[in-house]
């Protein structure tokens, strides 16, 4: 373990950046072409920290910050906890400046009314963890406060010279953007976003508002998001990648853990955990949550975790389901040095209703697929009509104005309970990830469209 306490191991080849490196994003050995899953994964020395379960603190990167690499990193270097404290909320209060609040612990409640839609027990239930109130109305921020944490601290140690201050990039076509867009601002920082054509006009006028650099990618024959081409050109000519990709940025899922371990600290013995699943940094995020949890005694056990995407685009099922096929020793590190045998570019361009998880490729795949095989999860995938109906009852029972992405996990988890996968005991939780952002006109739109059905159980939705 490093001097600090933490440092980024790529789960591919294993290789780290050094222990005072400013911009520890992506794996020092990647290479073009060598077909090496190159990801790094943030490690801490357990032994010099503790899960803080009984902390009052509200703000998530104030909580855990003892968990945070760029936390060690500021404290190794001689920044005191005071100091350290005085950062993350002059940060915070600079973010609040420009979206109105800054980062506080989410709702995370029992839904009396999902759980009967569900005929879940009185034992069981649904609890919904609700991000659409968070900075910039979903989780994405928290994947990218991490990264900001750690640009500051490596200027507060003089690791970085202040200016000029190298560009930073992201690939998204919503949610990710306008999060990375706020942080940018806030911090002061020029950003350029790589969107598809069919991004939001909403969406896009906000990030100009902002000012953020947008350039609109349509596909150019290419396989993959022409967006992440153009990310990946952009960081080839000197950005930082501020993006959610994992693959491109190690640090942004560890931002995402803070969902996790708010989870882990809520009191409540989840048995499942249902997650949507686009580029997968989500669902990577939520498994090393808990896998700290439970290494720090803060859980006895990581809860079942099972992923849902679209019909439009499931790379990661087909990636599970190959993986499954592999005759070798340890089938994970097999899948780890050939990459392109496991996940490439979905062939058709992916088009559906839940607009941010209909990435080209998973690419945190390999994380996800680990704890699904290590917790007895498996990789679900819904149709359109599902994801609709779910998103019906969700808006209809919660009263939470969650778009058709952000509610996806609740069609994974009304498939299971119409295909008779589920226990009426079992203690499950969704995440509801992205507030709707339609136009007035569009909205109308979008719920004339929506089923009329209450129960959507009812309706034969079935896991795939």
């Amino acid at each position: 373990m490093s001097t600090i306490g933490s440092r980024l191991v790529c789960s591919g080849c294993g290789a780290s950046p050094g222990p005072w490196e400013p911009y520890p994003f992506r794996c020092p050995e990647a290479r073009p072409g060598d077909d090496v899953d190159h990801v790094l994964r943030r490690r801490l020395d357990l032994a010099r920290v503790s899960f803080p379960l009984d902390d009052p603190e509200p703000n998530p990167f104030l909580r855990y910050r003892g968990l945070l690499h760029a936390a060690r990193l500021a404290l190794a270097g001689g920044i005191a906890d005071d100091r350290l404290r005085a950062l993350v909320r002059r940060l915070d209060d600079a973010v609040a400046a420009v979206d109105g609040h800054g980062f506080r612990t989410t709702p995370f409640r029992r839904s009396e009314e999902l759980g009967r839609a569900c005929g879940f027990s009185g034992a069981g239930g649904v609890w919904v963890k609700d991000e659409t109130g968070n900075v910039s109305g979903s989780h994405k921020a928290r994947h990218l406060f991490g990264v900001l944490l750690q640009l500051a601290v490596a200027e507060e140690l003089g690791l970085v010279e202040r200016a000029p201050r190298p560009e930073l990039a992201i690939a998204s076509c919503g949610n990710a953007a306008l999060a990375a867009a706020i942080l940018a601002a806030a911090s002061g920082r020029t950003l350029r976003v790589f969107v598809p054509p069919h991004a939001e006009p909403a969406v896009l006028a906000r990030l100009r508002e902002l000012g953020a650099l947008v350039e609109e990618c349509p596909r150019d024959g290419r396989p993959g998001d022409p967006a992440y081409h153009r990310l990946l050109e952009a960081l080839a000519a000197g950005a930082l990648p501020f993006t959610c990709q994992g693959n491109l940025n190690g640090l942004a899922v560890e931002g995402g853990q803070t969902l996790g371990w708010e989870l882990a600290a809520a009191g409540v013995p989840l048995d499942r955990l249902v997650v949507q699943v686009g580029g997968g940094a989500l669902a990577s995020a939520c498994a090393h949550a808990f896998d700290e949890a439970v290494a720090l005694g803060a859980l006895a056990s990581a809860p079942r975790l099972d992923t849902v995407q679209t019909e439009g685009a499931r790379p990661l099922r087909r990636a599970f389901e190959a993986l499954e096929r592999v005759d070798a020793d340890d089938p994970v590190a097999f899948a780890a040095r050939h990459r392109s045998r496991f996940m490439w570019p979905w062939e058709t361009e992916p088009r559906g209703v839940a607009h941010g998880i209909l990435d080209d490729e998973t690419y945190d795949w390999l994380a996800v697929v680990e704890a699904m095989r290590a917790t007895g999860g498996r990789p679900l995938v819904v149709d359109d009509e599902s994801l609709m109906a779910a998103n019906a009852l969700a808006r209809e029972a919660t009263g939470i104005d969650v778009d058709p992405t952000g509610s996806a996990g609740l069609a994974g988890l009304l498939a299971l309970r119409a295909a008779g996968d589920l226990d009426p005991e079992e203690r499950v939780a969704v995440l509801f990830t992205g507030v709707v952002r339609t136009a007035p006109t569009e909205r109308r739109r979008h719920d004339e469209e929506l089923p009329r059905t209450r129960h959507p159980v009812a309706s034969g939705l079935r896991a795939r």
